[in-house]
């Protein structure tokens, strides 16, 4: 990078356009210059497709330049961006589509199937339906929206910053849009600070760094991580199906020294054959973070001995954040998720919403500044997550002597068995060490004593086969690691766990057939 003081997509593309931005290691490599190009011609055919300043694009797309393109046209041109959970089925895309309000609707043929069927009572005008990679039945081709346009950067009378509205997944009823006020200063001078997330981590303008992207960029993290790392002037490689040894031969190749990860990932990585994880060069990392789940303690503990000091890791959620943890001092107090950022606070309060004293559990409250937000259409649930200018997302957890934030779960995953409070999190953390656990989840069932019991889900790894013998081995494991109340009563077992690329759990999808003709107080 010839000018490391630069900072921002826009001013870099003017600075040092050859500089390289994006690498798509299956189709193409885009520089500085050709990605803002990209960017300039989306949002000028936005614009003549009607779009103004606070109007809404929605998008299915894979991990792909088109994705990241559309996300950075509309953070300059005043718009709204969702970027849709690419396995969702018509039903639920058409949903938000509409609950979005969407004025332009882009599409991957590769996810054709499900966008049609989104088509019926779409809101967006057929005119502003375009697909991306090959035709789709009802929708546009993507050259229709950027072929009459030039690369030149929009007029200024034409440029606002825009934002993100990310859909949460929720707990209960339909995902809802948080969406925040726009952000007042014109896009490069909040391009130029739209990294400083990123410096908490250890991450510099540009310094030579790469920027691996492994999970959907439909996640909010990772789609903020992506952009934030172009506006600091680091190269992004894009990943479009993770797989472990697949990320670890890019980290070789491309000499990455950052990613957004989750536990997951961690727990897939750590059960590869010690000879193929010694294979690859992985001394270019500097800041792998992970968020999204709970990671357990004993796969933090071996992923630090693996990757060291680039091992981070924070709490936040798209609501707003947050905390983080370096290794160091996570080692020091293994199982946290950190102390405040600079200039948020985090409070754990009692049902009453009084601050409990340290040590003690209770629901997590954070504040950020300039992060207000409301859940678009839910008057009822913004309100729910508030307590005075703090929000929640319902987690449970408390704070040692020195600010540091532990998390137990989430309240509505907390199992009631007698009156005991039981958190799967913990129980979760020591299954998927066994070496016959795959992945795991546990949760409550119905039980006409206790209220409810402990249920484990697993997914068994290639070699072990469900039934008695593995539950008994996985029995015995956890008798050494648990007091008797956490261990679960039975075993069930499943091909694969339903998790998001993420690393979200879908808990409810494995929770509620047990529940099927029960009330469930939580």
């Amino acid at each position: 990078m010839a000018n490391t003081d630069v900072v921002g997509l826009w001013a870099i593309a003017e600075a040092d356009g050859d500089f390289p931005a994006v690498i798509d290691p299956e189709h193409n490599q885009l520089t500085y210059a050709e990605l803002a190009a990209l960017t300039n011609r989306i949002s000028k055919g936005l614009r003549a497709a009607g779009l103004a300043k606070g109007d809404q694009v929605t998008t299915v797309l894979p991990n792909c330049v088109e994705q990241l393109a559309v996300c950075l046209a509309a953070y300059q041109s005043g718009l709204y961006v969702t970027a849709v959970n690419w396995h969702f089925v018509g039903a639920e895309i058409s949903y938000i589509v509409n609950d979005a309000e969407t004025k332009a609707f882009i599409v991957h043929e590769r996810f054709g199937d499900e966008a049609r069927k989104a088509l019926e009572g779409c809101v967006t005008p057929e005119a502003n339906r375009f697909c991306v990679g090959g035709p789709v039945p009802g929708f546009r081709p993507f050259e229709d929206l950027i072929a009459p346009q030039s690369g030149e950067r929009p007029d200024p009378e034409h440029l606002a910053t825009g934002s993100f509205m990310f859909y949460t997944s929720g707990t209960t009823g339909r995902p809802k849009g948080v969406r925040r006020a726009l952000d007042p200063r014109p896009p490069d001078e909040a391009a130029s600070t739209a990294g400083m997330l990123l410096m908490l981590f250890g991450s510099k303008p540009h310094d030579g760094n790469v920027q691996i992207t492994q999970a959907p960029l439909y996640h909010t993290a990772v789609n903020n991580w992506t952009t934030m790392s172009l506006h600091l002037g680091h190269t992004v490689v894009l990943m479009d199906r993770w797989s472990a040894e697949g990320v670890l031969e890019r980290i070789e190749r491309y000499r990455v020294t950052s990613s957004h990860m989750v536990p997951t990932m961690f727990n897939r990585l750590l059960h590869l054959p010690d000879e193929v994880r010694s294979r690859y060069d992985v001394s270019s990392l500097r800041a792998m973070v992970h968020a999204a789940a709970p990671c357990p303690v004993e796969t933090k503990r071996r992923m630090i001995e693996w990757w060291g000091d680039s091992i981070w890791e924070y709490y936040a959620a798209t609501e707003g954040g947050g905390t983080s943890v370096s290794a160091a001092e996570w080692l020091q107090r293994p199982g946290t998720v950190g102390k405040a950022w600079p200039g948020c606070e985090v409070i754990v309060v009692d049902s009453d919403g009084n601050d409990v004293p340290p040590g003690e559990s209770g629901t997590v409250y954070m504040k950020m500044p300039g992060t207000v937000f409301e859940y678009k259409g839910d008057e009822a649930k913004t309100a729910a997550s508030r307590l005075r200018d703090f929000f929640t997302v319902g987690d449970v957890g408390y704070l040692d002597s020195g600010g540091y934030l532990f998390l137990n779960d989430r309240a509505n995953d907390m199992i009631i068995v007698g009156g005991v409070n039981i958190y799967p999190a913990e129980i979760e953390g020591e299954l998927v060490q066994h070496p016959a656990v795959g992945d795991a989840a546990v949760f409550g069932v119905p039980n006409p004593d206790t209220g409810e019991e402990i249920k484990a889900v697993v997914e068994v790894r290639e070699g072990w086969e469900p039934g008695d013998e593995t539950t008994e081995a996985i029995g015995e494991w956890l008798r050494e690691r648990l007091g008797r109340q956490k261990l679960p009563r039975s075993v069930d077992y499943i091909d694969e766990i339903p998790r998001d690329p993420n690393g979200k759990l879908y808990k409810r999808k494995l929770r509620d057939p047990y529940w099927a003709g029960h009330d469930r107080a939580i």
